[in-house]
């Protein structure tokens, strides 16, 4: 599971976490949740200075060296954080403008003075080349007071013309490409800023989305709690797994053998497994089993391949499956 995190000549990875030490345990460890500007001086983020110049091409011939100007394109460069150099990053177009990296934390500043959030990840991958910063909103999504979701705004951008600046509503945490992949495709809602955009002037604009999102969230919460209040037996869950995994009529003595096996740690999970202590019983306890299934005992040649199936939400698709049919 590469991480992709910018690795600086001063031995430092540009990599800041509040409280919690990420899977990949790189970085920078705060005691508590960061400012806008901590989180830049402690993810190696702040005084990049990313700006574009101009792009030639060189020729070389018998008659010489002949320079030739690119007047469409630029090149991106930044100031190297750790060394102070002028580093490449990215060709882009005349129409293109420049998101520093301060900018997409003031972005979510803007936006933590209307929700209280406060900011808990930030990094830089691909040699500086992408950057990305969370926040964690002000309080957990909690089900009937027993089961709790922490949910995130993610901001994300690239300095070389492959991604706009992105804000996330999600439930993941980015430390890593592997979980910004994850963040995206488990969000909520998102908003797009264009890199040819004022991005201030956008801000009302993106305060709007985000009270979408939280209406999505609030809408996923709605759900939720009307499962954890419904009940579930065990022959309803039965029934829907064998939706969720269907068995084909002319399905071969393995796959009805391994159909089989699924079905009883299932039933395991869903009934004794203390992970549905407070839950047991209930719909959302059914949901909550097969996604644990999904991500810790469904079958993997390997732990690393399990383990990059559970982070990578391989199974995305099966989890979103067995909530449609388990909602309410």
């Amino acid at each position: 599971m590469a991480h992709e995190l910018e690795t600086l000549a001063n031995g430092q990875t540009a990599f800041a976490s509040a409280r919690l030490t990420a899977w990949h345990q790189l970085g920078t460890v705060t005691d508590s949740c960061m400012t806008a500007q901590e989180v830049m001086s402690k993810a190696w983020l702040g005084g990049w200075e990313v700006r574009k110049i101009a792009l030639q091409g060189i020729e070389v011939t018998e008659r010489g060296v002949t320079k030739v100007d690119c007047p469409d394109k630029y090149m991106t460069v930044r100031t190297n954080p750790a060394t102070g150099q002028t580093e490449y990053l990215g060709v882009v177009g005349e129409d293109y403008s420049v998101v520093q990296n301060e900018q997409v934390a003031e972005t979510l500043n803007l936006l933590v003075d209307a929700s209280g959030a406060h900011f808990e990840t930030a990094g830089s991958m691909r040699k500086g080349r992408s950057v990305f910063v969370t926040m964690k909103l002000p309080t957990a999504m909690r089900i009937a007071g027993v089961d709790d979701m922490d949910l995130y705004l993610a901001a994300t951008t690239s300095h070389d013309g492959t991604a706009s600046l992105r804000l996330d509503a999600t439930p993941v945490r980015i430390v890593c490409a592997n979980t910004q992949a994850l963040a995206y495709q488990r969000s909520r809602s998102s908003y797009t800023f264009r890199h040819t955009s004022n991005v201030t002037s956008k801000i009302a604009e993106a305060r709007q989305a985000l009270g979408l999102m939280w209406t999505a969230f609030d809408a996923f919460e709605t759900e939720a709690e009307k499962m954890i209040n419904e009940s579930l037996t065990m022959g309803e869950f039965e029934k829907i797994v064998a939706q969720v995994w269907p068995l084909a009529d002319d399905a071969s003595d393995t796959a009805r053998n391994n159909a089989k096996q699924r079905t009883a740690t299932l039933r395991y999970l869903i009934r004794d497994a203390d992970t549905q202590k407070a839950i047991k019983g209930t719909r959302w306890a059914g949901y909550q089993a097969i996604t644990e299934y999904v991500d810790h005992f469904a079958p993997a040649k390997t732990n690393l391949v399990r383990a990059t199936r559970a982070l990578t939400g391989a199974g995305a698709d099966l989890k979103a499956r067995a909530f449609e049919l388990l909602a309410v």
